[in-house]
């Protein structure tokens, strides 16, 4: 009795610690026929809504796995506050589109270094009827709608789009504490155009987010202005500085960077919504000197 009970510990010992060898085994097995690399953690990547309501993260993301064994863990939030998680250590790397921040964030030592990675552009969305006519300057875009007393949604989240929101204001000479149908509203891209939809309202937006809640009838927004040089929307990607915060995965961040940058990557980020919109939604620029 005593021998069996002692080759069923065995047996029940030998289970226990093989089960985890085993299905990592047959998990990077399965890697290896599929050509994919062995996965080698998490990575934390902090990035703007608009590259994740947009699709572009679920389009890209899988392929970074696939090639390079890091798993991504994504963080969509305004570029402010992405920016405030490098300086806080709560990101490896970062996916940002506010460049004058995001070379200051590197200035003062908190990112290695920032790359150019694709661009996109911003367009005012509004109602197609009953309001303002279509222009293609912006600045009169937001004269018109300021002094007509239209409802304006603004995101209000220190994102990026939010930045260039109140620089566009601020060109126009408009204080919108003086605009009693300006809403802020301290949400994400995809949200706002929601709720600017719904208020038949106007409000600053990235061409990608607006084409797929266009095409998922999630929205019946025109574009009012576009395709106006101060328009265009820089995104960078940033690896956060090891020296400031020795426990963030600065190998994964690094190689995140690393791999937005190289043609493959830039090539893929290109081909992205030509199928379903006939042209790409990002531009890819890595590299580009502006």
């Amino acid at each position: 009795m005593k021998k069996a009970f002692c080759l069923l510990t065995a047996l029940t010992l030998f289970i226990a610690f093989s089960l985890p060898v085993n299905a990592r085994g047959v998990r990077d097995e399965a890697s290896r026929s599929s050509g994919a690399v062995p996965i080698k953690g998490i990575i934390k990547l902090s990035t703007t809504t608009s590259t994740q309501d947009s699709g572009l993260l679920g389009f890209i993301l899988p392929v970074f796995t696939r090639e390079t064994g890091w798993e991504v863990e994504v963080i969509a939030v305004g570029t402010g506050a992405a920016l405030r998680m490098g300086r806080d250590g709560d990101a490896d790397v970062l996916l940002v589109h506010a460049r004058p921040d995001e070379i200051k964030f590197v200035e003062d030592g908190f990112g290695l270094e920032r790359y150019d990675v694709m661009y996109n552009d911003f367009l005012v969305a509004g109602p197609g009827t009953g309001g303002i006519a279509h222009n293609d300057s912006v600045i009169q875009t937001f004269k018109d709608i300021a002094s007509k007393k239209l409802p304006f949604v603004s995101r209000g989240d220190d994102s990026g789009t939010h930045r260039m929101e109140l620089s566009l204001w601020q060109a126009a000479g408009i204080d919108v504490k003086t605009m009693d149908e300006y809403a802020s509203v301290g949400q994400g891209m995809g949200a706002t155009l929601q709720m600017a939809d719904e208020m038949n309202a106007y409000t600053l937006t990235d061409r990608a987010t607006w084409l797929i809640l266009l095409k998922d009838g999630r929205i019946k927004l025109d574009a009012v202005c576009e395709k106006a040089p101060d328009l265009l929307n820089y995104y960078g990607v940033i690896p956060v500085n090891p020296a400031r915060h020795s426990h963030i995965n600065s190998e994964g961040g690094q190689a995140f960077a690393g791999w937005m940058i190289k043609d493959s990557t830039q090539k893929l980020i290109g081909q992205y919504g030509l199928a379903e919109f006939g042209g790409a939604l990002f531009t890819p620029n890595a590299g580009a000197n502006w």
